[in-house]
């Protein structure tokens, strides 16, 4: 079959497509032919060299989140069948003809959306579900600010929010207005033209998906006592002098999660948006897109019919 492998850390130079032996499923595993594969910040990043950061060992099966159809399943897995249409995380190798993937992880994918459409779920989705829900705890009336609300992340973390009964501020570019208030955005602040943090005040938690400077701006759009959840910074000492919170957000497989996240777009109330959808051969194009930060949504490697 063939994959997407890198032996070396470096720029797109290094991702290599070869063709490797199809993998077995283990115990408790699952065999999944890859119908669509998302394209996410981590993967550039771990091209980059974050791999090593993270104790992984060369040569590097890359992608991370996949919808497919079961092909074969392993020992000790109940409540699946051969052909059912599955979608989930991976620790690696979603840039494949064929993957394996730990059965507990995979959710039958919404019946209403097709393989490109659910492939723009599982590791963006779980995301934001998790630093919003799981870590800062989000209720209903409650008032968010998402810090890049326009990208894969935070267009849905919008829908999740809107979903639960909470107040949104989108801040994105003046070009994203009408996308993220079509995601039902109640208000929308356009980084570009001012300071965002003397827009939008009072928040009850801040949703951060960018880092930097912007993180580090966000704290003073949070009322006292207010909630700051990162997925990209790490934070130190910063909110005591805001008289805040703060946690980094590291996202985890959660079956539960995704039948969460799943009944939501089955009801109608969540729907995902794909940016740019490229055939598997362009996979350099895809991260070269994904690490250009401009994408509206998620970027897709349609795999097979």
């Amino acid at each position: 079959m063939k994959a997407v492998l890198i032996h070396e850390y470096g720029t797109n130079d290094v991702v290599q497509i070869q063709e490797i032996d199809r993998p077995e499923p283990q115990s408790g595993e699952v065999l999944i032919k890859v119908r669509a594969a998302g394209v996410n910040p981590v993967d550039w990043k771990i091209r980059n060299g974050a791999g090593q950061r993270l104790g992984m060992t060369l040569p590097i099966p890359m992608g991370g989140e996949l919808v497919g159809t079961i092909e074969k399943i392993g020992d000790g897995v109940d409540g699946f069948k051969e052909g059912e249409a599955i979608f989930g995380m991976v620790h690696t190798g979603a840039f494949a003809e064929y993957a394996v993937a730990m059965a507990a992880d995979m959710v039958r994918t919404p019946s209403n959306l097709d393989f490109v459409q659910a492939a723009a779920l599982p590791l963006a989705g779980s995301t934001a579900w998790q630093a919003i829900f799981d870590v800062a705890g989000l209720a209903a009336s409650q008032r968010l600010l998402i810090t890049n609300s326009s990208g894969s992340v935070g267009s849905l973390a919008i829908q999740f929010a809107k979903a639960k009964g909470a107040h949104v501020t989108a801040v994105a570019s003046a070009r994203n207005e009408e996308f993220v208030r079509s995601l039902g955005a109640d208000e929308f602040i356009d980084y570009t033209s001012g300071l965002f943090e003397q827009a939008a005040k009072d928040m009850d938690v801040v949703f951060d998906t960018v880092g930097g400077e912007i993180f580090q701006r966000a704290f003073q759009t949070l009322k006292k006592g207010g909630f700051m959840v990162t997925v990209v910074a790490f934070p130190e000492n910063e909110a005591e002098r805001y008289g805040v919170s703060v946690t980094r957000s590291f996202t985890l497989p959660s079956a539960r999660n995704l039948t969460e996240i799943k009944n939501l777009v089955e009801a109608g109330k969540v729907k995902p948006h794909v940016d740019t959808v490229l055939p598997f051969a362009e996979i350099k194009q895809a991260l070269a897109l994904s690490e250009g930060g401009r994408a509206r949504g998620k970027i897709v490697l349609a795999v097979a019919q």
